[in-house]
């Protein structure tokens, strides 16, 4: 465990999977999620989290799981995945490891910002997707991100799919794929692979 999450947050990480009797299985990387939380047939409590040499994002990752676990058993299965309930367990099972021992300095205020109203994927917080990316492998930081290709640019994303760039609405961008002329919003902070300069 001491591989996919910061030290300090160890301890206190194995007494959360213990106390819930989670079943923590550690798979490869998928590029749609990187967790989810099941109950199994059985009443075990399934958790898989993407291998990842990125220890912030492996155990933020984890404890979203473990929230959505608790937040299940505390107020049952009819709440929203993501709602109010969600977020308030969420909330309480993140902040006491919200401290320097655990995160870098840097990240510390991005992630205190987050947990005020923490979203259904840290990888919609593009401030602190960004930031958490600083602490990927190389393999990551050959990708570039939507919001920094200029307009018009043509770009792959991981399933091969090829899109070209169009405008930006609110917060995401209007990107149209060439195979099928179909327009997708992107998010900003979205990995991608620059085809053309």
């Amino acid at each position: 465990m001491l591989k996919y999450i910061p030290e300090r947050a160890v301890d206190p990480c194995f007494e959360l999977i213990r106390e819930f009797s989670v079943h923590l299985k550690i798979v490869n990387e998928r590029f749609t999620r990187h967790g989810d939380y099941r109950r199994l047939p059985n009443g075990q409590h399934m958790i898989t989290v993407n291998a990842s040499s990125n220890k912030y994002r492996f155990f933020i990752t984890l404890i979203h799981e473990i929230a959505h676990l608790v937040a299940f058993e505390k107020y049952g299965r009819q709440i929203k995945p993501h709602g109010i309930e969600w977020k308030r367990t969420f909330q309480h099972l993140m902040i006491p490891f919200i401290r320097p021992e655990i995160f870098p300095s840097e990240l510390l205020p991005l992630i205190a910002r987050h947990f005020k109203n923490p979203k259904a994927s840290s990888s919609t917080d593009a401030n602190l997707a960004i930031a958490l990316n600083a602490y990927d492998t190389a393999q990551h930081k050959e990708k570039s991100y939507v919001f920094e290709l200029p307009f018009g640019s043509v770009f792959r994303i991981y399933n091969g799919k090829v899109f070209k760039k169009g405008t930006k609405r609110r917060k995401r961008f209007e990107c149209m794929e060439l195979a099928s002329g179909r327009v997708y919003l992107f998010q900003p902070n979205a990995e991608v692979e620059l085809i053309n300069d």
